[in-house]
C-alpha cells in the first residue's frame, strides 16, 4: 500500500524518543522510567546493594553520539549501587536487570538530571536515553553491614561470610582480568581477617584456612600484575601456615628466574614439579 504524503509527514515529524517509546513498558507506572530489554538476562534480579561490573551509555534525543559512556574503558567498571550509581532512573532500572541483560531505558527530567540539566552537556528538563549492559553482580549489602560495626561486634560466622564475600567478587574481577580490583578486595578480606581477636582454637583455626586461600589469590594475582617481589611475599605467607601446600610451592615456581634468590631452595620439592594448580 502506498502512504500518502500526510502520513508520510507524520511519519517523518515523529520524534526518536517517541518511536522508541512504542516498544517500552512503564516500570513504575507513572512513565518516568521506559524500558526495553534487548538482550534477557538470567538468574535474580539485582538486589539494592548491589555491586555491579557493568557498561552504560546515555544519549540525548536526535544525538548520535553518547555525552557519557564506558564502552571507551578497557574495562567495564566495578560500581556500586548509591555509591558511584546516583542517577535515580539508572538506579532504579538497574534493579529490574539480570545478570547478562542488555536494556534501553528513556528516564524523564525527575529521574535524571532534572529541571536545571547540568550544563553544558545536558539541557533543562532533558529527556535521556540509557543503554545499559549488566555484566555481572554481587550483593555486597552484608558487606556494608560488617563495616558499620565495631571489630569484634559481628558474629564470627558474619566475619567469614563477609570474607567469602570479598574473596569470590575478587575472583570474579580476576577473571575477567580486573587485576588491580581483585587485588583491593582480596587485601580488603586479609584486613578483617587481622582484626579479629579470639582465643577460641577452632575459629584460628578458620581464620588461617580463610588466609591461606587470600595468600594464594594474592600471590596469582601479582604475578598477573608483574609483581613478583609482592608474589613471592603471599606465596610465602602461605607456606607459614601451610608448607607443604602444592600451589603455594608452584607460585614460588612461578617467579621469574631473575628473582630466584628471593625463595628458599628447600620449598621447591618434588611436589612442586609433579603437580601444576593454577586455579584462584
Amino acid at each position: 500500500l502506498s502512504l500518502s504524503l500526510y502520513t508520510v509527514g507524520l511519519l517523518l515529524l515523529q520524534r526518536p524518543f517517541d518511536q522508541l517509546r512504542r516498544g517500552m513498558r512503564d516500570i513504575l507506572g507513572d512513565g518516568g522510567i521506559l524500558k526495553e530489554v534487548v538482550q534477557p538476562g538470567e538468574g535474580p534480579h539485582v538486589p539494592r546493594n548491589a555491586s555491579l561490573i557493568m557498561h552504560y551509555s546515555g544519549y540525548l534525543e536526535y544525538c548520535s553520539q553518547p555525552f557519557e559512556t564506558t564502552k571507551n574503558f578497557k574495562y567495564p567498571p566495578m560500581l556500586k549501587l548509591g555509591r558511584e550509581v546516583t542517577l535515580p532512573g539508572m538506579e532504579l532500572g538497574v534493579l529490574t536487570m539480570q545478570k547478562g541483560e542488555f536494556s534501553r531505558f528513556l528516564f524523564q527530567p525527575s529521574y535524571a538530571y532534572g529541571a536545571i540539566g547540568c550544563p553544558p552537556m545536558i539541557p533543562a528538563s532533558a529527556v535521556v536515553l540509557f543503554e545499559i549492559h549488566v555484566i555481572d553482580f554481587l550483593d555486597s549489602g552484608q558487606v556494608d553491614d560488617f563495616y558499620e560495626m565495631s571489630p569484634n561486634a559481628a558474629s564470627f560466622s558474619m566475619l567469614l561470610e563477609v570474607v567469602g564475600t570479598l574473596r569470590g567478587f575478587g575472583n570474579l574481577c580476576f577473571a575477567k582480568s580486573r587485576y588491580d580490583n581483585a587485588k583491593g578486595l582480596y587485601k580488603q578480606a586479609l584486613v578483617l581477617l587481622g582484626n579479629r581477636e579470639t582465643q577460641d582454637e577452632a575459629e584460628k583455626e578458620r581464620i588461617r584456612t580463610a588466609l591461606l586461600l587470600l595468600y594464594l589469590n594474592l600471590s596469582l594475582t601479582e604475578l598477573r600484575l608483574d609483581s613478583p617481589h609482592k608474589a613471592l611475599k603471599y606465596s610465602n605467607k602461605a607456606l607459614e601456615i601451610d608448607s607443604a601446600n602444592t600451589k603455594a610451592l608452584y607460585r614460588s615456581g612461578q617467579v621469574r628466574p631473575g628473582f630466584c634468590s628471593f625463595f628458599t631452595p628447600d620449598r621447591l620439592t618434588k611436589k612442586q614439579k609433579k603437580k601444576k594448580p593454577c586455579t584462584v
